[in-house]
C-alpha cells in the first residue's frame, strides 16, 4: 500500500463554532469548505472538520470517540499566545519527554501543542 495523503476527519456537534475555531483561533489555512465540512491544511497533512449527522441529540456524548490533535510546533509557549488572544483555558507543562500545553475545541475534542524538535528527537531515538 503506498499513502499519497494523509488526514484526519474530526466529526463535531456544533460544526460552525468548530470550523471558526481551527480558521481563527488556530489560523489554519482552509483547503476547501462544503456542505457542512471544512477541510484544513494540517501540517504536511490535512484535517476535515465535519458535522456528525450520526450523533443522536438525545444520547449523552460519552460514547463518542475520544481523539488528540496533535500539532507540533516550533514553540509551545509562542504558540500558546494564539490561545491567550482567543481567551482559550490550556494547561502547559515542561517535562522530562517534552513541552506540551493541552486545550479544547468548542466541541471539547482534545488538541496539544507539542515541542516539534523534541518529537524529531523523539522519531530518530525510537525509531523501530
Amino acid at each position: 500500500m503506498q499513502i499519497e495523503q494523509s488526514g484526519f476527519i474530526l466529526y463535531v456537534r456544533d460544526y460552525h463554532a468548530c470550523a471558526k475555531f481551527y480558521k481563527e483561533v488556530l489560523e489554519l489555512p482552509i483547503l476547501y469548505t462544503k456542505n457542512n465540512l471544512s477541510c484544513f491544511a494540517f501540517g504536511s497533512s490535512y484535517l476535515m472538520v465535519e458535522l456528525d449527522d450520526e450523533y443522536d441529540k438525545e444520547n449523552s456524548i460519552e460514547g463518542r470517540p475520544k481523539t488528540c490533535l496533535r500539532l507540533n510546533v516550533k514553540n509551545v509557549k509562542e504558540s500558546c499566545k494564539l490561545l491567550d488572544r482567543h481567551g482559550i483555558k490550556y494547561t502547559y507543562g515542561e517535562y522530562s519527554w517534552g513541552t506540551i500545553a493541552k486545550f479544547k475545541d468548542p466541541d471539547d475534542n482534545l488538541i496539544g501543542f507539542r515541542s516539534a524538535k523534541e518529537h524529531i528527537d523523539d522519531m530518530k531515538i525510537l525509531k523501530p
